[in-house]
């Protein structure tokens, strides 16, 4: 009889709660003990510890000697992380028999680093990988075990593709862990030069409308909500705006940037930098109309 895998789990958020769900209904699986964001402490995650009578374990420091002495005890054969905030450090990376793995949502080794639902939107992406891997020193730089690419079409929002990735990372993971649990897993090398991307912070939300169309149409649908919301000002108000749309056989023409330039019942038109838009979904305490120009004056409110 094949022995069951021991697991510790270090995670946060709806990607760990799907993935914890397939784990623990699988009796080839164990999970030794949780250890959540120290920041967060998913209230999910400990409602689960104490259903299946888990350890519930809060560090500030997961490489300090103290916490690497904690859970020595568990002897467990791998460790996984589900979007889990803290660097692994090598001595608690090998310390467990299968060393310690994570899931990531970019398809390495492209798309490294942080807030990757939103970069390959920004950057015009036909697909977005999920990517599970084993971890080393470096930031998303292990060998991978399993990867997996999923469409993108212009149909395709920030919350589309979270909804997505959140069940996806789940299955893969567990699609690796049975790999290593009947030794069938494979160990490959990242090939070609990769990239990582730099997490989003406050002020980033603002629209330049001195791009295009294509790419305001991109950065407009990348933190669309759950995420901030893109913003804007008129004169001295915010607009959020949460959706847009690009019109078949619009005009290519100079003009004010930013200007509005049109009035539709379900919207308003905004001239970009080489052509125009349509503002569809939007959140605004005033009179949007023709003449009113969007700016993207610095502010520095809620980030992503």
């Amino acid at each position: 009889m094949t022995k069951r895998l021991k697991i510790g789990y270090f995670a946060d958020g709806i990607w760990a709660h799907n993935a914890f769900l397939k784990i623990i209904e699988d009796d080839n699986f164990e999970i030794a003990f949780i250890v959540p964001r120290f920041d967060t402490r998913d209230q999910i995650l400990k409602e689960f510890a104490t259903k299946y009578n888990i350890p519930f374990i809060i560090s500030e420091n997961i490489n300090s000697p103290e916490f690497l002495n904690k859970i020595k005890k568990f002897n467990c054969d791998i460790f996984v992380s589900m979007s889990f905030n803290q660097i692994f450090r090598s001595e608690i990376i090998n310390l467990p028999k299968f060393k310690t793995i994570n899931c990531h949502a970019g398809k390495l080794p492209k798309y490294r680093g942080r807030n990757i639902l939103n970069w390959v939107l920004i950057n015009d992406e036909k697909e977005f990988g999920i990517s599970v891997h084993y971890i080393d020193e470096g930031i998303d730089t292990g060998d991978i075990i399993l990867q997996k690419t999923f469409g993108i079409s212009d149909n395709d929002d920030y919350a589309s593709l979270l909804s997505l990735a959140h069940k996806e990372c789940a299955n893969l993971l567990f699609e690796a862990l049975c790999q290593i649990q009947n030794n069938t897993a494979k160990r490959m090398p990242q090939q070609g030069v990769g990239f990582y991307c730099s997490q989003r912070t406050s002020g980033d939300e603002f629209i330049n409308w001195d791009q295009n169309s294509r790419e305001i149409f991109n950065f407009i649908r990348s933190i669309t909500p759950p995420a901030i919301g893109a913003k804007s000002f008129i004169k001295d108000k915010i607009i959020q705006i949460n959706k847009s749309s690009l019109l078949k056989n619009a005009p290519f023409y100079k003009c004010k940037n930013g200007a509005v330039v049109g009035l539709q019942d379900d919207g308003f038109i905004v001239k970009t930098n080489d052509s125009i838009i349509k503002i569809s979904d939007y959140i605004y305490d005033g009179k949007i109309k023709i003449g009113n120009v969007l700016t993207s004056k610095t502010f520095m409110g809620g980030g992503l």
